[in-house]
């Protein structure tokens, strides 16, 4: 997230995670945390209001349609999985291309109607200075750079989206008509405003979406990431804890990540639901007693495990979804931007090269987990941590995966 304009994230920037102090990270960031009145003031209109601008959606569209006729929405690829898996950098790497178009962190608030509210920002006169965002993991970013924000789309027409109580799987045959519309206008209307012809979107929650953006979006590709449950634990709880010191700091940092739709991280985090409650209840539980790694090392146990059961279930999806590994991208870049870009159905070739020499494995913290930590996570996570090619003992995957072997 991002306060004092909720910049995004920059292919201007290194691409890579530069050191910090993690003693003192949330000192660092409390900069970047402050949201200003004017923004509190106007997100809050749009998010009190949803149905106001539902209509004033469905208005800005009827009045676009003569222009919108020949738009079309032609093979959208969805960037999603858990958060600090990567999913940024992939963003950035798809939006780089000349044919994409993605939402980016100044369309936030008026995300209904994003034509008009792109059309009355004024254009700036130079270029913003890149900030580096509120994570504090060295990915700096401006107002131009591509960012998660159709949540906010998600929430007005699914009131539970963010319930731990309620699964949010998703499935084929999930009623959303009304939604469905809605959104395919609104990525045409993007599409027009940004003059591209492939919508990317990166998105944590649309992981259990999968199989309804499947079906609504025939042509669509998705990528999954997926990182070592070691490192990605320990990435988790380091933002976690990040987050929950800088909202203390600045409240309505809070608001502004409930408002936006982001529940990944601080103190109004929520576990997804793949369809099994009590086990929600029960990483919520872990939480709360303070066994945060346990805890975290289950949620990751269970969104993956859910990814691998329906992937294996559903052969249309296994070849729509390409789950890329982590330590992979970082170890052999060249090669994995191929398979992505491939995937995508997008020509990146020029692009290839400048994009891996800007790839490497984090270094601005090692996990310090004590043995028992250590032990808690390969308890939870090693059946379907294996099933990646993940073995414990070692950050990195010693095999390729045999289950998905079709699928990465």
């Amino acid at each position: 997230m991002s306060a004092k304009r909720r910049p995004p994230h920059s292919a201007a920037g290194s691409g890579r995670e530069h050191p910090a102090r993690d003693s003192t990270s949330a000192a660092a960031a409390a900069d970047v945390f402050h949201v200003p009145l004017s923004l509190h003031w106007l997100s809050g209109c749009v998010t009190r209001f949803p149905g106001f601008w539902k209509r004033m959606g469905n208005l800005e569209t009827r009045l676009l349609s003569p222009r919108l006729g020949a738009v079309h929405v032609d093979r959208p690829l969805y960037v999603t999985g858990l958060a600090r898996s990567g999913t940024t950098i992939l963003l950035e790497m798809l939006a780089s291309h000349s044919d994409v178009a993605t939402h980016q962190y100044r369309d936030f608030p008026l995300l209904f109607t994003p034509y008009w509210w792109g059309e009355a920002q004024p254009a700036s006169g130079s270029p913003d200075l890149p900030v580096e965002r509120s994570h504090g993991d060295g990915l700096f970013v401006t107002r131009e750079s591509p960012e998660a924000m159709e949540e906010m789309l998600w929430m007005a027409f699914f009131p539970d989206a963010h319930n731990p109580g309620v699964t949010q799987v998703l499935e084929c045959d999930t009623p959303a008509a009304d939604f469905a519309a809605f959104y395919r206008d609104h990525i045409r209307k993007l599409l027009l405003l940004r003059g591209g012809c492939r919508y990317v979107a990166k998105g944590n929650y649309n992981l259990t979406r999968i199989p309804w953006l499947a079906r609504e979006f025939n042509d669509a590709r998705f990528v999954v990431p997926v990182r070592h449950p070691v490192q990605h634990v320990a990435s988790l709880v380091k933002q976690h804890r990040l987050f929950c010191e800088s909202e203390q700091r600045h409240p309505r940092a809070l608001e502004y990540m409930r408002r936006v739709g982001h529940f990944e991280f601080g103190l109004d985090c929520r576990p997804l639901n793949v369809g099994n409650t009590d086990q929600v209840q029960q990483i919520q539980d872990l939480w709360n007693s303070g066994d945060v790694v346990r805890g975290w090392a289950r949620y990751w146990a269970a969104l993956y495990g859910w990814v691998v059961r329906r992937i294996a279930a559903d052969a249309d999806l296994n070849e729509k979804v390409l789950t890329l590994r982590f330590e992979d991208l970082c170890r052999e870049p060249a090669a994995q931007i191929e398979q992505l870009v491939d995937h995508c159905g997008l020509d990146m070739t020029p692009q290839v090269a400048a994009w891996a020499s800007r790839i490497s494995a984090p270094r601005y913290y090692r996990p310090d987990f004590s043995p028992e930590e250590l032990e808690s996570i390969e308890q939870e996570t090693a059946d379907v941590a294996r099933q990646f090619g993940y073995r414990f003992g070692d950050e990195a995957p010693q095999t390729s995966p045999t289950a998905l072997a079709s699928v990465t």
